[in-house]
């Protein structure tokens, strides 16, 4: 088989394998994007990565369109993310992996589905692939809002180091360096990455917040049939939380809009994956790829969310722990056809997930000293198996992909409060079709119809204790768009989306409990812009409008806390000669409900973030600014019924994180 062919068929597989380093964003034109390619969101996310630099992991997330985040525990908690009128908790209604290695965490001591993103290290990032709705076979549990997964470099042109320092005693330290590189031939790779994060942050109490990561890849071309890859990271971090705080607390006085009613909040936590990926092409038409991951994951978190309204003695500090190890495998098989004028793609795969939890907590401490009492404790086993088969028509202008996604879960968990409780396994099946149409005309546009259920599953506490009762809630949803680009350097995509939920969960962590929150809808639109009129110029903007309510509520008490309602990113980048660049961006979010009945509202904002940078040679300067008119912004809002200290009754108000003041961060790196 010639190497051509080779390359050809895993370019049109579901992950970049061969990803490089990217280009000089001078070569990197809008121009370049194919109307009728069937993932041009794709194709879009790797002109923006190159057209706009990533400095933090919770910049990979921001890139996403319409994906918003909230950070409201020091920066070591994973972030709160919005999507397509949901708040996702971290991470319940949107499915997020990384190079396939799941990140979302099932039956997690703090939130179902939670995703915790900062083992990536951003400089490692070469492609974002994400899709909005639950419309692709390949994406299990979460996948109702969307899924986004995030794909490593394959190997390195260079290697570099970078020196970071700022404001709060902000400082980061990360290198990148090519162990292997056979040029000649492209048959052997490896590199090394790692990096130190420290900050303070602006907060009263000292967030001491430090985080290392190290992450390692190696792949090679064993011959011209098969291809191995390999990859282990690691990362710790630990830090102090200045807590969601209530609006009565700074309003009266009593602490400061950074100030803490609970100090001792904060945590650690820490992740070790490793992942093995082999593909077989047995001919220019047909491939096998299996994937093989483990992950060890140890988390620790102390929170205050009511402070005295349980204990007014001691406060109601908890504590959630959760130790587990992570087992899955994939097997992939992908066939292309030719029938006359047309190509069929078909694509199968089968898998499965274990989660070995070893412990799961929920304890009331007193300022991470000593332990109250324990409200909730146990372990067990949740397994996930998985099959789903696809075909991809593409004939004349159409493409034509019907698909079904068949998941069964299996539920067993060990109560140590009650030993003898004896508490049978349960199981669940969800079965999910999916189909989407697309219609090109040209090289002017490309319409597209996407419909299909997805599901996400409950935490296994609660599923033994209501005896198997809403286990695999599913999704119904379809989307109706078109990519236009009517001009070489011009791309608009409006699309209109609807969404039915069967079953909204609301996790309630100090209880250790997911509440059922009834039916919900979806409705709203997506606008997303990239223009390009020179070379030098880069213009972008996303515009999301979701309209979120309860199905069965009253009318006026059906809305659905916290749901995004009107949000929008975008900026301006500027390469100029010399090795100049410049980039503004922007993030507004709308006000939106903060409860039921809209009584109270979750303040808006519109922040500015600046990056300035300057390259010679082998060396770049660069000098960020976030907050750049230090707007006064809540970046985490919640309603919360609460008692401080001092109060007789409690009170039901907004609590919130304030956001980033203006800040700035100057670094410079080397290339090798």
């Amino acid at each position: 088989m010639k190497k051509e062919s080779v390359l050809i068929a895993l370019l049109c597989s579901a992950q970049p394998l061969l990803a490089q380093q990217p280009e000089d964003t001078a070569h990197t034109q809008l121009k370049q994007i194919v109307v009728s390619a069937p993932r041009i969101e794709t194709a879009m996310m790797r002109i923006d990565l190159k057209k706009i630099p990533v400095n933090t992991a919770q910049d990979l997330l921001r890139k996403v369109p319409g994906l918003f985040i909230a950070q409201h525990a020091g920066g070591g908690k994973a972030e709160q993310i919005f999507l397509r009128g949901f708040d996702c908790d971290h991470g319940t209604d949107v499915n997020i992996s990384a190079d396939g290695i799941p990140v979302n965490i099932v039956s997690h001591a703090h939130g179902q589905g939670y995703s915790d993103l900062h083992f990536l290290i951003p400089e490692t990032i070469e492609g974002i692939d994400f899709g909005n709705g639950a419309y692709y076979a390949d994406k299990g549990d979460f996948n109702t809002a969307g899924y986004v997964n995030f794909s490593t470099f394959d190997h390195l042109n260079n290697s570099m180091i970078k020196l970071e320092g700022g404001a709060f005693n902000t400082m980061r330290l990360a290198g990148m360096f090519n162990l292997m590189a056979d040029k000649s031939a492209a048959k052997r790779n490896a590199y090394i990455a790692t990096e130190y994060n420290y900050t303070n942050g602006p907060f009263d109490v000292q967030q001491q917040f430090s985080r290392f990561n190290i992450f390692g890849k190696y792949n090679q071309w064993l011959n011209d049939k098969d291809y191995l890859s390999f990859q282990l990271s690691t990362f710790t971090s630990g830090w102090n939380a200045s807590g969601q705080i209530p609006e009565r607390a700074v309003e009266q006085g009593l602490i400061s809009r950074w100030g803490s009613i609970d100090p001792t909040e904060g945590g650690n936590t820490s992740r070790t994956n490793a992942a093995l990926t082999f593909i077989h092409h047995s001919n220019a038409q047909e491939y096998w790829k299996s994937f093989f991951f483990y992950s060890r994951y140890k988390f620790n978190l102390y929170s205050d969310f009511t402070f005295f309204l349980k204990d007014p003695v001691n406060g109601d500090e908890i504590q959630q722990k959760d130790d587990r190890s992570i087992y899955g495998f994939e097997q992939q098989y992908t066939r292309d056809f030719t029938m006359g004028n047309s190509r069929l793609t078909w694509q199968s795969g089968v898998g499965l997930r274990l989660d070995d939890i070893y412990d799961l907590e929920l304890n009331h401490v007193y300022r991470r000293d000593s332990l109250l009492n324990r409200e909730a404790w146990g372990s067990g086993r949740e397994t996930n198996l998985h099959a789903y088969t696809g075909l991809t028509w593409r004939i004349g202008n159409w493409r034509i992909n019907p698909a079904v996604r068949v998941d069964q879960l299996i539920f067993n968990y060990q109560d140590k409060l009650k030993p003898a409780s004896g508490d049978p396994g349960v199981t669940a099946t969800r079965v999910s079709p999916k189909l989407n149409l697309a219609y090109a005309s040209g090289d002017v546009a490309q319409w597209y119809l996407k419909t299909g259920m997805g599901f996400h599953s409950n935490d296994m506490r609660v599923v033994i204790a209501q005896k198997g009762k809403d286990i695999l809630p599913f999704s119904a949803g379809a989307d109706l768009g078109v990519v236009l680009k009517p001009t070489p350097n011009l791309l608009i995509q409006p699309a209109l989306w609807y969404l039915y939920l069967q079953q909204e969960f609301v996790y309630v962590g100090d209880d250790a409990v997911v509440e059922p929150a009834g039916k919900t809808r979806r409705m709203g639109v997506d606008v997303s812009v990239r223009y390009q009129p020179l070379k030098w110029l880069y213009l972008d903007a996303d515009v999301n409008y979701a309209n979120a309510r309860e199905i069965g509520a009253p009318k006026g008490e059906n809305y659905i806390p916290l749901a995004p309602v009107l949000t929008s990113t975008g900026g301006i980048g500027v390469n100029l000669p010399m090795g100049f660049s410049a980039n503004l961006r922007y993030r507004y979010m709308k006000d939106r409900p903060a409860n039921e009945d809209n009584s109270l509202v979750a303040k808006g904002y519109f922040v500015n973030d600046l990056l300035l940078a300057y390259t010679h040679h082998q060396f770049q300067f660069t000098v960020q600014a976030q907050n750049v008119f230090n707007t006064n912004w809540n970046e985490a809002q919640f309603e919360t019924e609460t008692r401080l200290q001092h109060e007789s009754q409690s009170v039901t108000d907004l609590c919130f994180t304030p956001g980033t003041p203006f800040y700035l961060k100057a670094g410079i790196s080397v290339r090798f």
